[in-house]
């Protein structure tokens, strides 16, 4: 069967594969030293300050990024309000949970962690420089956000090289983190102001498109909300019953698996969305071929994904890790088949938003939190780390298989008792 995706869609693609296939050779040789120079410890500190400030991250971001990115594909001559309006939005919300935030942790005095979390939040405060990158995705135009990600991935490289030789503390690559963003967002500018089908002098905020993009997203607001209290559920499980060292150490396997591995299927996705959602609105036919070929893709993808780590696991953490990290072998083994799940999950999540059902994205991660709520608590006293990944992977499973396979089996069955009618 000969490839559905125009010559343009898998331009984009490859621009964003190479981005995170560049990524990934970079990632291999430089973060293991960050974990071996900050140690377990600190590691944990650093992921557990990021999970418990990614269970606001729909609220910074108000789950407009997929909504954005298809309203400008369906409306390209409002691109400039669209922009404008999310920015603004996202900007406010960025200032009162920022306050909310700082407020609560000064009247509890966790002067501990106060330094680590106020880096964090400019982070995200510089990540909302993103919808430039939305703009970009829309019009298909990836070489734009290759240029950015891996300029920005080279400064990055650089602090974080010297951060290691130097052996400076988990504030100095928590400072880098969020300084990535920001180069980011400077090279997105830069390529807007030189880009002849963009005008910053026609940026606009409407409240009006405002208060529809916020109804349109609201359910994926609400399911990104779900997502991030799912992932960070083994992480709170893990410090209570144990450690920072047990979060550290899961943190390498979440690394290797969803840092490294991982942001290649999603970039294939996220970009060849935009190809699948005017196909849909074109030629539904079509539609159904393009969605068939991305999702034996991603199988072969997650595939290769886990038999990778099942081979060359063990070889990578005691070539490029240090002895504290001895304990990820076996949750390695475990959670390396997440992404095959996940894969499924996110080309129904752009299904359901596809044809704006995004009411299944509540309901299936209200599942898998529940799921992993209740395998964490029962899987991580007596597993330790091993019932960590095993909790997270089974949880997967549901949200990202059973659940979607029950509702379009669902869905095809009332389809067709209601045509024998």
């Amino acid at each position: 069967m000969p490839i559905a995706f125009s010559r343009k869609d898998l331009n984009s693609t490859v621009w964003f594969s190479l981005e995170k296939g560049i990524q990934l050779f970079a990632g291999v040789f430089i973060i293991p030293k960050i974990f071996n120079t900050l140690g377990t410890i600190d590691i944990g500190k650093l992921h557990f300050v990021e999970a418990l400030l990614g269970m606001f991250t729909p609220l910074f971001f108000l789950g407009l990024s997929a909504i954005s990115i298809r309203e400008m594909v369906l409306h390209p001559k409002t691109c400039e309000k669209i922009i404008g309006t999310t920015f603004t939005m996202r900007l406010l919300s960025w200032v009162i949970l920022s306050i909310g935030i700082l407020c609560y942790l000064i009247f509890t005095k966790n002067v501990a962690l106060f330094s680590l979390y106020l880096i964090m939040l400019f982070g995200y405060l510089f990540r909302l420089t993103d919808v430039f990158e939305f703009y970009f995705l829309a019009k298909k135009q990836a070489k734009f956000i290759f240029i950015s990600k891996i300029t920005s991935l080279i400064i990055i490289l650089l602090l974080q090289y010297y951060g290691v030789t130097h052996h400076l503390d988990v504030l100095y690559f928590a400072k880098v983190l969020a300084l990535d963003f920001l180069i980011q967002g400077a090279i997105y500018g830069l390529a807007l102001l030189i880009n002849k089908g963009f005008s910053f002098k026609k940026l606009s905020v409407s409240i009006s498109l405002g208060k529809q993009l916020l109804i349109m997203s609201f359910p994926l607001m609400i399911s990104s909300g779900l997502i991030m209290l799912y992932i960070g559920i083994d992480e709170l499980f893990l410090k209570y019953y144990y450690s920072d060292h047990a979060n550290g150490v899961f943190g390498s396997v979440q690394y290797l698996v969803i840092g490294l591995s991982w942001t290649i299927g999603f970039a294939i996705i996220n970009a060849l969305y935009p190809s699948l959602a005017e196909s849909y609105n074109q030629d539904n036919n079509t539609y159904k071929i393009k969605f068939r070929q991305l999702t034996i893709a991603m199988i072969i993808l997650g595939l290769g994904i886990a038999v990778f780590y099942i081979i060359f696991g063990n070889y990578i953490l005691n070539t490029y890790f240090s002895d504290q990290y001895a304990e990820a072998k076996s949750p390695l083994q475990i959670f390396c088949w997440s992404p095959l799940f996940i894969f499924m999950g996110m080309l129904y999540e752009k299904h359901v938003l596809t044809i704006n059902k995004l009411e299944h994205e509540v309901y299936r991660f209200t599942v898998g939190c529940i799921c992993n709520l209740i395998l964490c608590y029962i899987l991580i006293p007596l597993y330790y780390i091993n019932g960590a990944a095993l909790a997270v992977l089974i949880s997967h499973f549901i949200t990202n298989i059973v659940y979607p396979f029950l509702q379009l089996s669902f869905n095809h069955r009332s389809y067709y008792f209601s045509k024998q009618k």
